[in-house]
């Protein structure tokens, strides 16, 4: 709880670049890494400056190591933004990575972007929300105080339907990303933060938030989509989702990504399959800001990991052993 008496949120940045959604779509133009972060960097720098917030970007350790993108990712941690680790080639296969492979993503991105940005993660997001075992035993030798991989909903099937339908993939490449957005059993993974129960610690886990109940998704690119529909929809939906928070006591954490930050206007037809691409950037702005509006007023917003302190302080979280894969139960609390 903050002082204002408000419930403490955080609101975090996937910085997934133009490459690595072409990547993961089969696009075989990614390998000349397109990027747009020289656009979308200074547009999001300053919305957030303008609403006087400071969040976690997960950056991927590829677009790290390349010149051409240092003075961008420069401004972010310039501007008074945390950095996390969003791995290093942006693979939603990341959980069927051999472990030394798993080391050597991690530590690599997390180095590649101390190197440009002056500031080491402590924080982990999975491309795609992939996360298995193994890379939480990894985070947690290599000192990272919280991971955010988690997205408790049924819908990530159906997203990956979508996904594959739009998508040019081989069979095998369909195969290789049969675990993106996770599986129906993630929806009965806990709301709140708590803590993996790991062999030689625990570690703090922050979930992607989803409707209380419901376990429906309301984080920005789903709320772009319906406004799309109706501006007034997507806003009630985006406050019902907040109240619901609230009432049950749920500290959000809620999550941007950059093409909301992008529209039709911005010459990146390679993207023009991803929902909301067909609508001016303006426009997706206009909403956006009245998005982080109402999440302020809701809640004290916090980047990831002063949000992670709060939640520690408070020393009450469950322990929870992780279950991925071909495991039955997505989490079991034992404690």
């Amino acid at each position: 709880m903050s002082p204002q008496g408000k419930l403490a949120a955080s609101l975090s940045l996937d910085l997934d670049n133009q490459w690595s959604y072409m990547k993961t779509r089969g696009d075989a133009a990614w390998v000349d890494f397109p990027s747009y972060l020289d656009v979308v960097v200074p547009r999001f720098v300053a919305m957030l400056a303008k609403r006087q917030l400071k969040i976690t970007v997960f950056i991927v350790g590829q677009d790290a190591v390349r010149p051409e993108n240092a003075a961008a990712l420069q401004a972010i941690t310039a501007a008074g933004h945390e950095v996390g680790n969003h791995s290093f080639k942006h693979e939603p296969w990341l959980h069927a990575y051999s472990p030394d492979e798993l080391e050597a993503e991690i530590a690599g991105a997390e180095e590649a972007i101390a190197r440009v940005t002056g500031q080491r993660p402590i924080g982990f997001r999975g491309p795609g929300f992939s996360l298995s075992r193994e890379t939480l035993s990894v985070l947690l030798r290599r000192g990272y105080r919280y991971d955010c991989s988690t997205f408790p909903t049924f819908l990530g099937p159906l997203a990956r339907t979508y996904y594959f339908f739009t998508a040019r993939l081989s069979a095998d490449e369909k195969e290789q990303r049969r675990q993106l957005f996770g599986g129906f059993e993630d929806g009965f993974r806990p709301l709140r933060a708590y803590r993996w129960q790991l062999d030689r610690g625990a570690l703090l886990e922050v979930p992607v938030t989803t409707m209380p109940i419901f376990r429906i998704p309301f984080h920005v690119s789903y709320l772009i989509y319906l406004a799309r529909f109706s501006p007034w929809l997507a806003r009630t939906y985006f406050r019902i989702a907040l109240d619901l928070c609230r009432l049950m006591r749920v500290e959000p954490s809620l999550l941007l990504h950059p093409l909301d930050f992008l529209g039709a206007d911005d010459g990146l037809e390679p993207l023009a399959f991803f929902p909301g691409m067909d609508v001016p950037a303006q426009k997706k702005l206009a909403w956006l800001d009245g998005f982080l509006a109402d999440y302020s007023k809701r809640f004290t917003v916090l980047p990831m990991s002063k949000h992670a302190e709060v939640i520690n302080a408070r020393g009450d979280l469950p322990l929870v052993t992780p279950r991925f894969e071909n495991e039955t139960t997505a989490a079991t609390a034992t404690s």
